[in-house]
């Protein structure tokens, strides 16, 4: 694992992540896809923002992103000229995940960032007979060697493509972020038919960790009418944190910095931490 340079020049201060707050379970590595097939939901920041939360409390936390815009890696500060193993060549074979591995200046949080050559993947392996599991045979071999990873996140992709079903073989759950906008539970259908599906046919132990409401907004009536309709359809696996529509949020990618080191007061980073709390208290209920 090797520290690049990234994107800022400057030391980011993180005194008070520094230390862990507790350390919250012990035990096999939980493996975590965010995924939702409709772009622009907040997938990327969840997990950015999930992913320092729980390195905040004493995980260890490595983020994988399997999205080739590769706007996870960016947001955590590091630079696309510097990424020179990729999960492209992870998925591809060409290297093992621990020399995509990378550390971000939150400690505890590693990094396995991606590139726009990762949109080739899916063509290039379509010969493949098992080309659904690349990345979960990389986890294997990684976890094998890392036990002290408690938490693997995986950034998917904005789809329903090949490297999504390679995300939810290799996972244990899905996060499903949801925008609260009109055609929120169309959405949410379609991306609940396709985790039934890869439950069925690929994965038999994948779960729907929970369903996390994102861009809310308390004042609009129709935030409201989404909140009450997703809850009412899908009860206790929607995580009673829904994280508010923040200008913080959105300005911490520009900076390389997740909402929690740009901003930790502002009421999108604390709906992040309490996230993380439930997403912790699900995993000890399980």
């Amino acid at each position: 694992m090797k520290r690049q340079p990234f994107l800022r020049s400057e030391i980011y201060h993180v005194s008070n992540l520094s230390k862990p707050l507790a350390t919250s379970r012990t035990g096999k590595v939980r493996i975590l896809s965010v995924a939702n097939q409709k772009g622009g939901v907040g997938k990327t920041t969840t997990a950015i923002n999930l992913g320092t939360a729980l390195a905040a409390v004493g995980e260890r936390v490595l983020i994988i992103d399997l999205d080739p815009q590769g706007n996870a890696s960016t947001g955590l500060g590091l630079n696309a000229a510097n990424r020179d193993i990729t999960t492209y060549d992870v998925i591809m074979g060409a290297a093992v995940l621990a020399d995509a591995e990378q550390v971000t200046n939150v400690p505890r949080l590693s990094l396995a960032p991606a590139g726009v050559n990762l949109a080739g993947a899916e063509i290039e392996l379509i010969d493949e007979p098992e080309r659904q599991f690349c990345l979960a045979k990389a986890i294997k071999a990684f976890t094998a060697k890392r036990p002290e990873i408690t938490y693997i996140l995986i950034d998917c992709p904005p789809s329903l493509s090949l490297l999504t079903i390679n995300a939810m073989a290799a996972s244990d759950a899905v996060i499903v972020p949801l925008q609260c906008e009109f055609f929120a539970l169309e959405g949410l259908s379609q991306i609940l038919r396709t985790i039934d599906k890869v439950r069925e046919r690929i994965n038999p132990g994948l779960e729907l960790q929970g369903i996390v409401l994102t861009m809310f907004d308390s004042r609009n009536n129709l935030s409201q009418q989404v909140e009450a309709d997703v809850r009412s359809h899908m009860g206790e696996k929607v995580y009673r944190t829904a994280i508010p529509r923040n200008v913080r949020i959105s300005e911490a990618p520009s900076h390389g910095k997740p909402a929690l080191l740009y901003d930790l007061g502002c009421a999108g980073s604390q709906a992040y931490v309490r996230l993380a709390s439930e997403v912790i208290q699900r995993e000890r209920a399980a």
